[in-house]
């Protein structure tokens, strides 16, 4: 099996090159999603709320979708930048006009005026944070069902306790250790949202969904309180992250990251990257721990805003001051320099004795309802346990 020269011949395994036909397949499997998540109506007010980075492509393939629909004039603004805080005035009426709304901006999910044009109006919104290029269209990830997903979300959400207090514990071998006293009101709260429901396509009033499938739903996020800022949410103890975005290589270095009543008080380490994380970190809050689901999502591509892959944690934190740091390394981040995540892949997540994700294996996907969904759609182990890096 080894040439004069020393190197391996021969082949185990089938050719990786897709043929033509298998192209064309798997990109009107992707087309097919793309336009029923996308599930605009004839009488639908279209706006995308853009910005100057996103591929222009983009733009023309969701108007292109809402003129095949019947939608004669979707309208786009089209912004410098992503990072909006809150929703500027100038958006607003153009806001107030539309039922169908699809976004870059960071201020869509907890801008008050945004929710309150879904909870009021019942506006649909698409966040595309991760579909800022049509290429992706051409991904694994952008093929898998959204039925599917929404099955795995579901799977999921059935592993919360229910009308109990209970602790979300996070924990992996580096030493990280952190708890969440939770009660039976705060995962009602969560669980109600269309994204913990598993509702991949915007066609229900008020729904918020991301494209491409899926970006979270959250483990724990401020929905749980009802975003109500004057709650402090216990959540004790430390975390070990193995990356951040914004940081070109994973950490050698074991950082803990201490949590008292939500907030960084401290931030450990001797090394440079310890270094710039205490100074951005300390006194800022955590406001998600966001969960990957898709099995074909990139495990390791943590850019923008964290790993969509099954088991893969983000942990978001708000910072107390913007940081330099985020200027200077991502000046067109799509998120403002008032944010970071914080990644994990190797997490262990219990709710009470219910383990959710057992270091980095996000155990929904073991779940009967959801290998039964997936045998509709193909080859159950391919489709769940076959992670792309």
């Amino acid at each position: 099996m080894l040439n004069v020269d020393g190197q391996f011949i021969g082949r185990g395994l089938p050719t990786r090159e897709d043929l033509p036909t298998t192209k064309i397949e798997n990109a009107f499997a992707a087309y097919d999603i793309f336009s029923r998540v996308f599930a605009i109506r004839p009488d639908d007010k279209v706006l995308l709320l853009a910005d100057k980075k996103l591929d222009p492509r983009v733009i023309s393939a969701i108007t292109g979708l809402a003129k095949a629909r019947g939608v004669t004039e979707p309208l786009v603004l089209l912004s410098h930048t992503t990072q909006h805080e809150t929703m500027p005035d100038w958006a607003k009426p153009h806001l107030e006009a539309a039922t169908f709304v699809v976004s870059t901006w960071f201020c869509s999910v907890l801008d008050p005026f945004a929710i309150r044009m879904r909870r009021e109006k019942g506006q649909r919104w698409i966040k595309i944070t991760y579909f800022r290029d049509l290429d992706l269209l051409q991904t694994p990830q952008a093929r898998f069902a959204p039925e599917l997903l929404g099955e795995i979300i579901r799977g999921t959400a059935r592993q919360y306790p229910r009308g109990r207090d209970f602790k979300l514990h996070f924990s992996d071998e580096r030493g990280t250790d952190l708890g969440i006293d939770v009660n039976g009101e705060m995962v009602d709260n969560l669980l109600k949202t269309t994204r913990w429901k598993g509702e991949m396509i915007a066609d229900q009033p008020g729904c918020y969904v991301h494209y491409l499938p899926c970006h979270g739903p959250n483990l724990y996020d401020r929905t749980m309180v009802m975003n109500d800022d004057s709650v402090v949410v216990p959540i004790n103890g430390v975390v070990y992250p193995q990356w951040a975005v914004g940081f070109e290589r994973p950490f050698e270095e074991k950082i803990p990251v201490v949590f008292r009543d939500d907030r960084i008080v401290e931030v450990g380490g001797g090394s440079k990257e310890a270094e710039i994380l205490r100074d951005m970190l300390v006194g800022g809050q955590l406001i998600e721990l966001g969960c990957g689901f898709n099995p074909k999502a990139p495990r390791y591509e943590i850019y923008p805003a964290g790993s969509n892959s099954p088991g893969v944690l983000h942990f978001g934190i708000d910072l107390a001051k913007p940081c330099d740091f985020i200027r200077r390394q991502m000046p067109d981040w799509e998120e403002p320099p008032v944010h970071m995540d914080l990644i994990t892949f190797d997490s262990t997540v219990t709710a009470d004795n219910e383990v959710m994700i057992d270091a980095g294996y996000l155990t929904a996907l073991d779940d009967p309802q959801v290998r039964e969904a997936a045998r509709r759609y193909g080859n159950d182990v391919d489709l769940l346990e076959n992670w792309p890096d």
